[in-house]
């Protein structure tokens, strides 16, 4: 596909400007965003130093207090009219997207969905997940005992480059319909999306300082970003998430983790081989292989793999690169140059020592600075850089397996547990299998959406995926501190004056068999 001219591939000098002045920033300081698709200058936003985190803090403590008194119904009103207005203006932000990360519209487009049904989800549901709920008390009848849900308090929130419109905004909004103010610090290459989000929300009624965005380098703004969070928030590297547990842990404060993934998909001998291949086209090569829950490892039974992987070969060099502004593009950029020195050199090592290239292989600087084709491998062995560490491209290698629990023990050998794939005409079959995966999801006949647009069901990682969930009653839930009341009444909790302590403890002991008989406990 032809690249686009450079004016084709700009912003509106209003709409930044718009966004911009919703960064929280008072130095005077400046950033430029490069445009991936083109290597051009996007956007100058301003950048945020260590006293403005600081003061943001303060001014989301206030506005927090005024918003956690409002009754959950009324919290969710912004994101209900959020819904609609998102989807009358998806075009807007779809181009956002598009020009802060080089991705395909079609991928783009995935971020728009996520944060329309992830947010109609959450303000639906949002008033009975946070209502006071009655438990069982201490004793039938004389104790009523009832939990509440408390927000933490302010979040503090680190969203990641490359899916920011959906890792920004489906997690901020959770986290403020349960009565949270929230500072957030987006990817600065991919502060755009967040900011128009905020900008649409402001005007559909959020208190304004209750989510602010600062924008700048982490060894300036991290250590206060993290050092006065009550609840912190991170998706992104496991190296990250580490520092982040390490930073926050002597204050005791809680924090959830989506991290890394060297995500298997295994395909069964009864498999539907066109199905499959397309399904793993998806699975593979979404937003470029730049995508957490990305497969990166494929598994083909021997009696399937001489059919299967020359048509999805064929299916890989079929796709379509492009930076366009439409749907025609199978895959778009990189987002970073980092991101493409990765990719180049895990392919490289993996070729020198040995593996077979099926596929792609190499960048296309003729395309636009960043992209680089779709790319598939085999005879990847264990001590390659490719097979152990997460490529985070679009990059995946093929292996060959000849049953089940050998299958089960190569998608399990990974420090990694964040998502799996299963193709199998026989579901019961794949269902069995997925149990044995450890893995925070497992998809069937299905790469990774499935699973992640299950909003009712978690969505997070094992080993050194992370901690925590997205998604689901967790995905809300964790935004709150959980606190008991219990009254009691009629009786007390020690024996009346008359009674002896030996008799009230026969009495007790005696009650609790009467109760485990009548199934009152």
């Amino acid at each position: 596909m032809a690249t686009p001219t450079a004016s084709a591939l700009t912003l509106a000098p209003a709409l930044i400007e718009r966004l911009s002045s919703h960064v929280t920033s008072a130095s005077g300081g400046t950033t430029t965003i490069p445009a991936p698709f083109t290597g051009e200058p996007l956007a100058t936003v301003p950048v945020s130093n260590a006293d403005d985190v600081r003061a943001a803090y303060e001014r989301a403590r206030e506005a927090q207090r005024a918003w956690e008194r409002l009754p959950v119904r009324e919290r969710v009103k912004p994101f209900l009219r959020m819904v609609d207005v998102l989807v009358d203006r998806r075009e807007e932000i779809l181009d956002v997207i598009q020009m802060e990360t080089g991705k395909a519209r079609r991928h783009a487009y995935e971020e728009f969905l996520d944060v329309a049904l992830c947010t109609l989800y959450y303000a639906r549901r949002a008033p009975r997940l946070l209502k006071p709920r009655r438990r069982q008390g201490a004793f039938p009848v004389a104790t009523r005992t009832v939990e509440l849900r408390k927000p933490k308090g302010v979040v503090g929130l680190i969203s990641p480059w490359n899916y920011p419109f959906s890792l920004g905004a489906s997690d901020i909004a959770p986290a403020l319909m349960a009565g949270n103010a929230v500072i957030h610090k987006p990817d600065t290459q991919t502060c755009l999306s967040s900011l128009w989000v905020l900008d649409l929300l402001i005007s559909l009624g959020l208190p304004r300082d209750l989510w602010q965005i600062v924008v700048g380098d982490p060894a300036e703004i991290g250590d206060p970003l993290l050092e006065n969070a009550d609840y912190v928030a991170f998706t992104g590297s496991t190296r990250g998430g580490r520092a982040i547990a390490e930073k926050v842990a002597p204050r005791l404060v809680g924090y959830s983790l989506e991290l890394g993934g060297k995500n298997p998909m295994i395909v069964l001998e009864d498999a539907d081989v066109e199905r499959t291949a397309r399904g793993a086209l998806r699975a593979c090569f979404t937003n470029a292989g730049q995508l957490c829950i990305s497969i990166e490892r494929l598994y083909v039974h021997e009696k399937i793999y001489d059919r299967f992987v020359p048509r999805f070969v064929e299916q890989v060099k079929a796709m379509k690169l492009g930076a366009g502004l439409d749907y025609e593009a199978d895959m778009g950029s990189l987002t970073y140059p980092r991101q493409l020195e990765v990719v180049s050199r895990h392919v490289e090592q993996a070729l020198k020592e040995g593996a077979t290239l099926l596929a792609g292989g190499k960048a296309r600087p003729d395309i636009g600075p960043l992209f680089y084709e779709p790319t598939v491998l085999t005879n990847v062995t264990g001590d390659m850089e490719l097979c152990a560490n997460e490529t985070f491209g679009p990059v995946v290698s093929v292996y060959k397996f000849s049953d089940e629990d050998e299958v089960v023990r190569l998608a399990n050998d990974t420090a990694y547990g964040l998502n799996a794939s299963i193709w199998t005409r026989n579901v019961a079959r794949g269902r069995r299998l997925a149990a044995r995966i450890n893995a925070g999801t497992v998809n069937i006949n299905e790469g990774y959406g499935a699973a992640f647009a299950s909003y009712d069901a978690p969505m997070g990682g094992m080993k050194q995926s992370g901690l925590g969930r997205r998604h689901g009653a967790e995905g809300i839930l964790k935004y709150t501190e959980p606190q008991t009341v219990a009254s009691q009444h009629l009786v007390e909790l020690a024996p009346p004056p008359f009674l002896g302590y030996d008799r009230y403890a026969t009495g007790m002991a005696t009650a609790i068999k009467l109760m485990k008989r009548l199934r009152i406990r």
